[in-house]
């Protein structure tokens, strides 16, 4: 195996679990209240509400499924800071050959090989 310079790539996660951490928390201060509530001010202040409504609907899922994406993203990030402290960084978790630099390059959290990850989303 080759060496991995694991400290870059624990540097490298660190920086974007803070990025992802703040992604969240701006998540959550554009939404403080429920759906419900936005909906009952929406429907209280506006002639055209069904619009609004709809729309204030469609935004707030994106924002969900962008807080799920955020959450596994930083799942994954954790438990690959998890493998460079137990020094199996690098190795794929599900045939234990070695995941190639290119793609620990584009995902620092990547704990498959390119072809057990296409396995795994066949």
């Amino acid at each position: 195996m080759t060496s991995i310079d694991t400290e870059r790539f624990r540097d490298e996660l660190l920086e974007e679990r803070r990025r992802v951490e703040h992604a969240l928390a701006t998540l959550r201060d554009e939404h403080p209240g429920s759906l419900d509530e936005e909906v009952e001010e929406i429907a209280a202040t506006s002639d055209n509400h069904l619009a609004e409504t709809a729309t204030a609907t469609l935004g707030r899922e994106i924002d969900y499924t962008l807080g799920d994406n955020a959450e596994q993203v930083l799942f994954g990030i954790d438990a690959a800071l998890k493998r460079i402290d137990e020094g199996t960084y690098g190795t794929c978790t599900s045939c234990a050959c070695e995941i190639p630099r290119e793609r620990l390059e584009a995902a620092p959290w990547a704990s498959l090989c390119i072809d057990c990850k296409r396995r795994a989303e066949g």
